[in-house]
């Protein structure tokens, strides 16, 4: 079953290389959707994939690259789209 969820990534997740790994798990798993920096600090992203592959990126998210520090995900599902057809990591605060 396709899904799509909406995360917000809260701690240490700014110039950790996060955005860029996150994007190649999503990636690895053959999760569309996109990542960005938020200017609170946070880290934001959509994926959009088949169910176990989303939970695959979010779990890593819950982790993130090793220079990271995570505090908390904060997920929302919402109903699958189907508008990306590859998962982009956005330029510092770019609205998608």
């Amino acid at each position: 079953m396709k899904k799509r969820a909406h995360i917000i990534v809260e701690g240490d997740v700014q110039g950790v290389y996060y955005r860029a790994t996150t994007a190649e798990v999503a990636e690895k798993h053959n999760v569309s959707g996109w990542v960005k920096n938020k200017p609170d600090g946070t880290v934001e992203a959509v994926f959009e994939g088949e169910e176990a592959d989303v939970i695959k990126v979010i779990e890593w998210c819950r982790i993130g690259p090793i220079r990271a520090r995570v505090d908390d995900v904060i997920v929302t599902w919402e109903e699958f789209q189907g508008e990306f057809d590859e998962f982009k990591s956005m330029t510092r605060f770019n609205t998608y």
